[in-house]
Parts: structure tokens; sequence; C-alpha cells
């Protein structure tokens, strides 16, 4: 081939500052691939940031894979070729639920640093919530959020759009002309809308525009209900120095009534943000439902909520309903890892909160039955000052692969096909991006990962600014060596 390059590794392969040529083409071989439907060793080809072939058989060598290339693209085309060494090549992954807190709130994310935070959890794109300073409530004002993220060339944004204008709970004007081709997502996220009639009045708006609505589903009156006993909790922990969302943390000389208040107030406010849930979610589904609109049900933690999703699921394709109404439902990696009705998970601070292990089991077998579509990481990076204050949530982007691989692949015997439909396929289907399998005419987001290598995850070296998750320093496998976007290699794991 015309100045052809037999590379040997990842760093020489490609620059990060300037990747491929649009000239180029680009060829990963001695690969394994997976995706939703494909597990088989293989090559892909990629040529002007779109996979341009998929060879499937074991092309183990350079000089194997450059006569393949030139049957595809002719010997005049110069290419670039990456010896994967028996890595695996999956779809990057496509995180429908993130908070980057830009704008507004930098200490905690910004734009690069959220966006180097997908680049090395594997994603290819990521959604937005509007929880923002000043909330993203205009279209103009989400356009030129997603303009910033596509001059970084890292990874794809889709910003969410707020429900009601500025979070007020009140007015849905803005909704109007929110065409679903630029602005696929509303969301409350952080927090539900209060009334049931803005809430049906909004679904209404999204139904004539096509946007998908994520909610947020918690009973507002019952959250301010639980919040006493959280303060409660969290004023015991700073008079302990017992300190919130770090797990690992040395608390042997907390006398044991203060551990009891500190668990028993914990307790006290999850069972009213179980049922929280539990109810807003039915509330949620039956408005959807008189608005046929295509409701995303976020974050999904409990047995009661998975088997409401489940009902709807079964209405639909049953045919019980023709008016275009749908429902969908993502669950975080955190939720199916980990469960926190006990010290130290308890005190691991998110909402919803980690839940008992009976809800931990009915979301993976939802999960096995084909009742959730999604895996969304609700990425939520807090500084550390925030995060001892009783800050809810904690960065996930980084985690997300290892912790589902992990919990699902290894200790559940999930296909890793199916993982990658849950990551990749489903939510760039519900999204409508071109991308989420191994398929010619996709754009060139990929990953190369070892699914059978453990590391232990050490927080202070997340690219995130928010350093505080429950799996610092614990031990996952499966772990992302490059991820590639559009062809260009836009991260590459420090060895």
């Amino acid at each position: 081939m015309k100045n052809s390059q037999n590379l040997k590794n990842l760093e020489s392969s490609v620059q990060k500052s300037t990747g491929i040529t649009k000239k180029q083409a680009l060829a990963v071989y001695n690969a394994n691939l997976v995706d939703s439907s494909l597990n088989c060793r293989g090559m892909i080809i990629v040529f002007k940031g779109i996979i341009k072939a998929v060879f499937l058989g074991d092309v183990k060598n350079a000089s194997e894979a450059e006569k393949i290339v030139s049957s595809v693209l002719g010997e005049e085309t110069p290419a670039v070729f990456i010896d994967a060494k028996n890595l695996t090549i999956m779809p990057s992954f496509v995180d429908m639920h993130a908070h980057f807190r830009y704008p507004g709130q930098t200490q905690k994310e910004d734009l690069d640093s959220g966006l180097e935070a997908a680049c090395a959890g594997g994603f290819g794109a990521v959604v937005a919530m509007p929880n923002t300073k000043p909330v993203v409530s205009s279209g103009i004002m989400a356009k030129k959020i997603m303009e910033e993220a596509r001059s970084r060339q890292k990874a794809s944004l889709i910003q969410a759009v707020s429900i009601t204008k500025d979070f007020d709970g009140k007015t849905t004007d803005h909704l109007d002309s929110l065409s679903s081709s630029e602005f696929p997502v509303i969301s409350e996220d952080g927090h539900d809308v209060p009334e049931a009639d803005i809430m049906l009045a909004a679904m209404k708006k999204a139904a004539e525009n096509r946007n998908i609505v994520c909610c947020h589903c918690e009973d507002t009156s019952l959250a301010v209900a639980a919040r006493p006993y959280r303060t409660r909790a969290l004023d015991f922990m700073k008079k302990y120095d017992v300190p919130a969302g770090k797990i690992n943390a040395d608390v042997s000389q907390v006398p044991d009534s203060v551990n009891f208040e500190i668990d028993g107030n914990l307790k006290a406010a999850n069972k009213l943000l179980s049922l929280a849930e539990d109810s807003a979610t039915e509330r949620n589904i039956e408005i959807a439902k008189v608005a046929g609109c295509h409701i995303h049900i976020c974050h999904c933690s409990t047995a009661q909520s998975i088997n409401a999703v489940r009902r709807a699921k079964n209405a639909v394709h049953g045919g019980a309903f023709n008016n275009g109404f749908n429902c969908t439902v993502e669950v975080t990696p955190h939720h199916l890892g980990l469960s926190g009705t006990e010290a130290p998970y308890i005190r691991a601070l998110v909402n919803p909160p980690l839940r008992s292990e009976e809800d931990r089991l009915a979301l993976i077998a939802a999960i096995k039955d084909g009742t959730v579509d999604v895996i969304a990481t609700d990425h939520a990076p807090h500084t550390q000052e925030d995060k001892a204050a009783g800050a809810p949530g904690f960065s996930g982007l980084e985690t997300a692969f290892a912790v589902c691989n992990t919990v699902l692949v290894k200790k559940e015997g999930l296909p890793l096909e199916k993982l990658s439909r849950l990551m990749s396929e489903n939510p760039a289907r519900l999204l409508k991006l071109n991308q989420g399998k191994l398929v010619p005419g996709m754009e060139a987001d990929f990953v190369l990962v070892d699914p059978n290598e453990n590391w232990t995850v050490q927080t202070k070296n997340f690219k995130s600014r928010g350093k505080s998750s429950p799996f610092d320093e614990k031990v996952l496998t499966g772990r992302i060596h490059a991820t590639f976007y559009k062809g260009n290699l836009v991260y590459k794991a420090e060895k």
C-alpha cells in the first residue's frame, strides 16, 4: 500500500494531538470483536471517521492486515496499522445520564474534565443533565454547550433541556419548538416535577416533538420528609469525624451508640426515599400513558419500581397502547454492584440511595429478562468539601464498564455481548446515534478493553474533578486500554 505504516504499539500508532489524517485509513488487527451480536476474532478498518469494513477472522500480523485493507480500499490509500495484541474491540459506550456541572459549577467538573473522564471510561457519547447554574432551559443554551463540546473532539455531548423553565415546576413554554433531532432529551433530573398537571402538559409537548422525557422519579413531599433524618445523620458524622462518602475510612473509635444514630437515621431516610421513588414511578408512567410520550425512567433502584416498568413494557408490547406511549428504563453500575442497608455503604450518600440486596438482585434479574434497556452512570462529581458535607452522588464514568463487567459478566454470567447492548447499542438507538455496533457505516467510536484484567480503583487518578467513589481501592475486572473517537485515539491507559 502507498505510504503504509506498520506501527508496533498504541503510543506510536496514533498521536493524540493530531490523530490520523483525512486521507489515511486505520486498521486495528489481532483483536477480539465484541458487540451486541458479535463475539469473534477479527479486525476493523476505519476511513474518514467511519467504520469502512469489519473482517471476521484471525488477522495476526500487519502484512495480513495490509492485504485486507488493500482489497477494501485499494493500494493507493495510505493506512495506519495497530496491533491490538489480543485486546477486545467494543463499540464505545453511550451514557444517557451524566452531570458535567457545566456551566456554573466548574469547581466540581467542567467540560474538559468531564469529556476526559468520559474518554477514560470508554464513552463516545454522553447526555449531560440540565441541573447547572443557570439551569439549561433553552435550545439556544443547550446548542451552545454542545458546540463547545464538539470543538474538543473528545466525545459527543448531548445536552438535555429542563422539563420546566429554570426548574420552576410550572413553565413549559420553552418546550414548544424543541425538536427531537437537535434535543432528544428533556429532564428535571435532580428532582421530580411536583405537580401532575404540569408533568402532563410537558409530556404532551414532548409527545408532539418526540422528545424522550427522562424522569427522576421521586415524590417531592416524601423527599422533603426524608431530609431531616439525613441531616441528623450528617450532624453526627461531622461531630465524630465520620467522613461522608469515604467507604474505607477508619471509624473504629466511633462509639457504637453514635454508629447506631447515624445508620438509624439513614435507614429512616432511605425508607421514605424508597416510597418516594416507587410512588413517583407509578405516577409518571400513568401520566405518560395519557400523554402518549416516551418516558425513560432514570436510575431505577427498587424492586417495586422495576416491576412497574415491567408492567408498562408488557402493556406496550401487548398492544394496549397505540398513542405513542413507550417506556424505557436505566439502572446504574452502583445500584447493580452495591447494596446499602448497612455500614459502610449506607453512608455512601447518593440519590436514589443504595438499596437493599433484594432490590439489587431484582435489578439484575430485570437485566437478564430484558426489562432494563440501558446502563447509565449518573456520574455526579463533587468537590471533597461538598461530599464531606453530604452532597449526594459520586463519579462513575471511569469505573462503569469495570463494575458492570465484574458484577454482571464475571459473577452473574451475563454474556459480554449483552453488556455491549446495554451500554452501547440500546442507548445509541434511543438517542438515534449512528454508533453502538461494529458495523460498516457506523461512526468509528470504539474502545480497546481487556475484559479479564484486574485493576485497583484509585480515585485520586480520575480524570474527573470529582474524586469520590464507593469503589475506591476496590479490585475490579475489565480495563479500558484505549478509546477512539471518529477513528482518532483520545485516551490511552497508563502502563
